[in-house]
């Protein structure tokens, strides 16, 4: 998993732009993220590399469509040393795993991470950094791919379609 690393108060315009909001479809997305503050992005970035950044990630808007467009672009997990708290909630509600680590700012770009959610901590350049626990409903709705597919998956969702 290779890091991208990006600084504080990234916003979700940083993310996506605005001018892509009539896009739903997180591929298309994906092929516009972080245009304008970082281009090389969309086009280089792997599926499961990390996005890294310090504090407040995910400040400004409240869109969606800055958690699809790093799905899109393969990114399953972004580690920042805080997330602005709506950005937190839309990630896992679209199934991007939020993970907040003090020690971020101490990951290089281009680093290689690994992530142990059970041990509870992320290792970069060989030193293991600690996350703070993710909510086991949490993950759940993230490992469903999202809060749609998750509440699709719920006994009282699945009798209220039968009936």
């Amino acid at each position: 998993m290779r890091v991208w690393k990006f600084g504080d108060d990234i916003d979700t315009d940083a993310i996506i732009p605005g001018r892509f909001l009539t896009i739903y479809d997180p591929a298309e997305l994906a092929k516009h993220a972080f245009e304008g503050t970082r281009d090389e992005f969309a086009k280089e970035v792997q599926e499961g590399d990390v996005v890294v950044a310090g504090s407040n990630f995910g400040c400004g808007s409240s869109r969606e469509h800055a958690p699809l467009a790093l799905l899109g672009a393969g990114v399953k997990v972004v580690v920042a040393k805080s997330f602005a708290r709506i950005f937190y909630r839309n990630a896992v509600n679209t199934g991007l795993l939020p993970l907040v680590s003090a020690g971020a700012e101490g990951i290089r770009d281009g680093d290689t991470v690994t992530v142990d959610l059970a041990g509870g901590y992320i290792e970069a350049n060989g030193r293991r950094l600690p996350i703070e626990p993710v909510p086991g409903f949490m993950k759940e709705i993230v490992d469903a791919g999202g809060l749609v597919a998750y509440a699709k998956g719920l006994d009282e969702v699945k009798t209220c379609n039968t009936e």
